[in-house]
């Protein structure tokens, strides 16, 4: 028999905090050691209970939950952090996933995706509902049309063929351009775009349909 997965609770209201308890304790293979209703006591209780895990909340007083679980994960980078916040946002999601966290949930989430983010982020497994996964990949995509959005009605087209797996002899034939115009427009569109290699440049063009 293994044993349980040992859970810090960081959340600044208590009544939270017990909903957290009352649910998770349910669970034989999980235990709660320790609560901290801000970053200060999260550093504490990490220190002299070292939980496996943290359920760790955005908006704590003084300092952020982002910043905790940065903090945390330098002084214990064994440690595995679940993000559970009230932000569904993908800046707040992407900021807390830099930060080191494995895990991120919206507290809209269903209690048993909670449980289940619980085991896989302590398996090591990222994990994220479903809700912030769609506003990451939303995001994502808008900044990839953002940045194609700078090449010209030339470019586009050169990069649309490109990513349909044409090659240079066959675009310039297809455009009545020549072999060094294409691939100086390649140079420039990879430029542009920060792109290394053309599966960057298929990677951003899937993000926004243009490779369909």
């Amino acid at each position: 028999m293994t044993d349980p997965i040992k859970i810090l609770l960081v959340d600044d209201h208590a009544v939270v905090r017990e909903g957290y308890r009352r649910l998770l304790e349910s669970e034989s293979s999980m235990r709660i050691v320790g609560e901290a209703s801000d970053a200060t006591q999260a550093y504490q209780h990490a220190r002299a209970l070292r939980p496996d895990l943290v359920i760790m909340d955005i908006a704590l007083p003084g300092i952020s939950g982002i910043e905790a679980t940065r903090r945390l994960l330098k002084e214990h980078p064994q440690l595995r952090v679940l993000v559970f916040s009230m932000y569904d946002d993908a800046i707040f999601a992407s900021r807390a996933l830099e930060a080191g966290a494995l895990g991120y949930l919206s507290k809209v989430s269903a209690p048993e995706v909670l449980v289940k983010a619980i085991y896989a982020v302590s398996r090591g497994e990222p994990y994220l509902s479903s809700d912030v996964a769609a506003n990451i990949a939303r995001a994502v995509a808008q900044s990839a049309k953002s940045e194609i959005d700078a090449l010209t009605p030339r470019q586009l087209e050169i990069l649309r063929l490109l990513v349909q797996g044409e090659t240079i002899k066959s675009i310039s034939e297809k455009l009545g351009l020549s072999e060094k115009t294409v691939a100086n427009q390649q140079w420039a569109i990879r430029a542009k775009l920060g792109a290394r290699n053309s599966a960057q440049l298929a990677l951003l063009a899937s993000k926004i349909g243009l490779s369909r």
